[in-house]
């Protein structure tokens, strides 16, 4: 028969791990309203191009830079038809930035097919910030311009937005709680006499991001991006739906980053596939590789280019 071993005398008592009190006067600045997608984004809708493209950045001193942009590809025109028609054209675009870290932040861009885009930012003060853009050109109907002014609180945003056609917006976005932001925004268009109202909801924590986002234009968006690896790997989804088209598309892709290059791809709910390669080949210098395939309208477009002086 077998004697029990006595317990020590003095046995050591789990430590019960409190969880930690939220405090609601200390939460987080979110996102801007309109940056609420913005993981999906980099990781959904790469720059894609079709034929050659070289860019040459040259900073002429620690405020001031220049870039040239030369683009050479099929351009696509609509028909009566659903089909488009390509016609090849070249582009050349010369862009000046000015950027002092202190104020102001500017940034123009001149085209060869005669557009004149830029912009302004400006800190008006540590939390208020204006930004302006204009895009200029002959063609009637086509200029404008739109005024922002941003205010960065310790636990929201919000903005008005000003736009020539008597363009109106407005846009406010809370923390709940220290991983929830909800918000809304409403917009009003003069020259078309129509307004909107939207509203949203992101969720974000160390390696996951949704976002849900619906108008009273029955418009509905929905995204979600899990961090596989908190450097390298990305995988993204999202949902757009139009009840005015009566359209809804899906999409799937990833964001894969190594040490000398970034792939980024998608395929979509009708059937096309997305890739986009860059990879750095020196210091300075970066190769790019950009391919669309759609094999339901039989349509392929492929592009690659340089970028050299980042």
């Amino acid at each position: 028969m077998t004697t029990p071993v006595d317990a020590p005398a003095h046995s050591p008592v789990p430590e019960v791990i409190k969880p930690k009190k939220t405090d609601y006067m200390k939460l987080p600045c979110p996102v801007p309203y309109e940056e609420i997608h913005r993981e999906a984004i980099m990781s959904l809708k790469a720059e894609h191009f079709e034929g050659m493209r070289f860019d040459f950045i040259k900073g002429l001193n620690q405020r001031f830079s220049v870039s040239h942009s030369i683009l050479m590809g099929p351009t696509e025109i609509p028909f009566q038809s659903a089909e488009t028609i390509k016609v090849p054209t070249a582009h050349y675009d010369f862009g000046a930035n000015f950027i002092d870290p202190r104020v102001i932040d500017t940034f123009w861009k001149v085209m060869t097919n005669g557009r004149v885009n830029g912009g302004v930012r400006c800190d008006l003060s540590e939390n208020l910030t204006m930004r302006a853009n204009a895009q200029l050109t002959s063609e009637p109907g086509m200029s404008h311009g739109l005024f922002n002014f941003d205010y960065k609180g310790s636990d929201y945003r919000s903005q008005l937005k000003f736009g020539n056609g008597a363009l109106l917006g407005a846009s406010y976005f809370q923390s709940m709680t220290p991983h929830l932001s909800l918000g809304g925004e409403v917009s009003y268009d003069g020259e078309h006499r129509k307004s909107g109202v939207g509203y949203a909801a992101r969720y974000n924590m160390d390696k996951m991001v949704a976002v849900g986002q619906v108008a009273n234009t029955g418009n509905v968006a929905l995204s979600y991006v899990q961090k596989v690896s908190k450097r390298y790997l990305s995988l993204a989804s999202d949902l757009i739906y139009s009840h005015t088209l009566k359209d809804i598309t899906a999409s799937f892709g990833y964001d894969y980053r190594l040490h000398q290059c970034r792939l980024r791809g998608k395929i979509d709910s009708n059937g096309c596939i997305y890739a986009f390669l860059e990879e750095k080949l020196n210091v300075g210098l970066k190769f790019i590789l950009s391919a669309e395939l759609d094999h339901k309208k039989k349509d392929y477009k492929f592009g690659f280019g340089l970028t050299a002086g980042e």
